[in-house]
């Protein structure tokens, strides 16, 4: 078995959702950097025994690659060149980012990795020559690397959030048994019974909420769930709470908040949004702007974190905008220690589990 406590450096840290799974698994997080003011003042809130450089990592590479005793890199470089949320361009400044993750990786030569990043960088054709160049990078560092598309709703998230994870152990180790995976998939959890018990928006429990009115579209974007397609302006969409909530943007915080049913979450009442899709489809004309119930709302700073698997005594530091950006962007905790001990068992070759609830997973 490889030593242990393994040490662990974080990257593109954010508000620290990595950081919590990885810390989950067994793995302290040594060092790490960010760039963003708020989601340094969160991290180090809750991390404050350890080291933070803030600022630029492309500025910080050779301080970064100076640190001693890393086991584990990992970190989730920002995506928006690959998203498709964004311009989907792979020249976009921060795509490079990705390269910069693997030329620390191959300074420092931990024993492993973990790269986060989108679907997209997994399984679009237009960024092939960026994988290939990020898979032959990391060969020559000495990693076998694999990669995976997981779905957090399979392992306890509250949230259906495909992403993609390279995963690279040194060629002197066990290779990556993506199977390992199987052992760290739960039930899934509904938005219902993972929110329901903070109570309504604006009440003790649940304080923090987003101001941003829920309007009605004049020419509504239809598709076959109620819960998908553009039914309001802005791109907030509704959430179903018998099922995990879709996934949650970085850019939440106004009108492309997540929208909820406060009566269907707290009273099991029927759906407004179902009956207004429903009367839609059989050629009814849409409502005024301004005829939205109020019983729609959007989610609350508390929902969201929750929904991202964040611990409960988990506390964010920033405005309500800079929060709800910085829960967006992290990576799902439960998510993140599910993939962190993944790689542990690999490494320390801990033999396959036979769970027939195999995850979502597939290998370039």
């Amino acid at each position: 078995m490889y030593k242990q406590p393994y040490k662990a450096l974080s990257l593109f840290t954010g508000a620290g959702g990595m950081d919590v799974g990885f810390t989950k698994a067994g793995i302290e997080v040594a060092l790490a950097n960010e760039i963003n003011k708020h989601a340094c003042e969160t991290f180090r809130h809750n991390n404050p025994d350890v080291p933070l450089l803030e600022g630029d990592v492309s500025l910080l590479q050779d301080e970064l690659a100076s640190a001693q005793g890393i086991d584990f890199i990992f970190g989730g470089p920002p995506c928006q060149g690959f998203s498709v949320a964004g311009k989907m361009d792979p020249k976009d400044e921060r795509s490079k980012l990705v390269f910069t993750f693997a030329s620390i990786v191959n300074s420092i030569k931990p024993i492993a990795f973990v790269m986060e990043n989108v679907k997209a960088l997994y399984t679009l054709q237009k960024f092939s020559d960026v994988r290939k160049e990020l898979f032959r990078s990391f060969d020559l560092s000495g990693y076998n690397c694999d990669a995976v598309l997981l779905n957090s709703a399979e392992f306890g998230v509250p949230q259906s959030r495909e992403r993609t994870f390279f995963i690279g152990i040194s060629k002197d180790l066990p290779r990556f048994e993506s199977n390992h995976l199987r052992s760290y998939v739960l039930e899934e959890v509904s938005l219902h019974d993972a929110i329901s018990h903070l109570g309504p928006a604006g009440s003790q429990g649940n304080p923090r909420t987003c101001n941003a009115q829920v309007t009605i579209a004049a020419k509504p974007v239809m598709r076959k769930s109620p819960y998908a397609g553009m039914l309001f302006n802005g791109q907030g969409r509704p959430l179903n709470p018998s099922r995990p909530a879709s996934t949650l943007p970085a850019s939440m915080g106004g009108n492309r908040t997540p929208i909820i049913d406060e009566l269907q979450l707290h009273q099991n009442a029927p759906p407004w949004v179902e009956e207004y899709h429903t009367h839609l489809v059989n050629g009814g004309e849409p409502y005024g702007m301004h005829d939205a119930p109020e019983r729609l709302r959007r989610l609350t700073l508390a929902e969201a974190a929750i929904i991202q698997s964040f611990p409960n005594e988990y506390e964010f530091q920033g405005p309500n905008s800079a929060i709800y950006s910085q829960i967006g962007n992290a990576v799902p905790c439960r998510l993140a220690e599910a993939v962190a001990r993944s790689v542990i068992d690999s490494i320390n070759e801990k033999p396959v589990s036979t769970v027939a609830n195999e995850p979502l997973k597939l290998e370039i």
